[in-house]
């Protein structure tokens, strides 16, 4: 069915994060699945019935997340066909509207964006950025903070080598195939992927952790890409925590990366979900952060023609 006469459609690109700890990843659970489990799209979508779209809104995933894991920012675009005669919503309005009408309180609408209405957030898509948390010093689940629990990986180890860490990470930079670190279930048609950072750092600290529990020490893994292959970052972190515990030496990574096989005895392990957070999406000359995407009716500085860029890769979004 084509637009309604005089009708007016509206293409937004939409930042939200959600914590993964209620959801059956971020996609949407369509049919009989809904009674046993639910995605963050399902409340997108939920919420956007309140806009009296003429054409029930969509929303199109950057990046999908599985169950458990969480998203500072991940984004999608929609749109909005509004009655003849009434004009597209501001993306203020937009955003407010979503957020009013969400019904899980583990769910924000960051901001809204105007964009061409050939732009598409999976594919316009030039970087994303995953954050992998990590404690150690924790020998009990309940040492963890309730706060924190859910929202890092806790290992009994008090310390891990992050050196030898360091040194494996560089084993995985570059354009590689990365069939060993791939679980099975990935829509790629192509396991070649460019790592363009992995990186190992110390948190200044949990500010929910009391002062006497100072035997805790959190650390961030972060890996950027264009796209991943599914579950490819928690797969390479567990084979990076394994080096950090002196399970497998940095060489051994590089081995691993070589053989190209998924089912190997190391590179099989997959770390949890809980401790993993999409962290942002890009869209070229775009940035990351929302304040830097073009505001309503004005385009930012460089704001490029085509928005499909940089996709030389496999256009399969970020998977985890």
């Amino acid at each position: 069915m084509g637009p309604a006469a005089g009708s007016v459609t509206a293409r937004y690109l939409v930042y939200f994060q959600y914590l993964g700890t209620d959801f059956n990843g971020v996609a949407a659970v369509r049919g009989s699945q809904r009674a046993v489990a639910v995605g963050v799209q399902n409340y997108l979508e939920e919420a956007a019935k309140r806009l009296n779209s003429v054409v029930p809104v969509k929303f199109t995933i950057s990046s999908r997340t599985d169950a458990g894991v969480h998203a500072l920012c991940n984004a999608a675009h929609l749109d909005v066909q509004r009655r003849s005669g009434q004009p597209p919503f501001s993306p203020e309005v937009l955003a407010e509207a979503l957020n009013a009408h969400l019904r899980h309180p583990a769910i924000r609408i960051l901001q809204a964006f105007r964009v061409p209405s050939d732009f598409h957030a999976r594919h316009a898509a030039t970087s994303r950025t995953y954050l992998y948390r990590l404690v150690t010093g924790c020998h009990r689940p309940d040492q963890l903070s309730v706060f924190e629990r859910n929202r890092c990986w806790p290992l009994r180890a008090g310390c891990l080598d992050v050196g030898a860490m360091r040194e494996a990470a560089q084993h995985l930079l570059g354009t590689h195939d990365f069939s060993a670190f791939q679980s099975a279930g990935s829509p790629a048609t192509s396991s070649v992927r460019t790592l363009r950072r992995a990186s190992v750092s110390p948190d200044p600290g949990s500010p929910f952790v009391l002062p006497q529990e100072n035997r805790l020490r959190f650390w961030n893994l972060e890996f950027e890409s264009q796209s991943f292959l599914y579950r490819q970052v928690r797969r390479m972190t567990a084979v990076l925590v394994a080096v950090g515990l002196g399970a497998l030496m940095p060489a051994q990574v590089k081995v691993i990366l070589e053989s190209r096989d998924p089912l190997g005895r190391h590179q099989a392990r997959v770390a949890p979900a809980h401790g993993l957070f999409l962290k942002s999406v890009l869209y070229g000359r775009l940035g990351g952060n929302p304040a830097s995407v073009q505001r309503e009716g004005k385009e930012a500085p460089g704001w490029p023609k085509n928005l499909q860029l940089e996709n030389s890769s496999p256009k399969v979004g970020g998977l985890e």
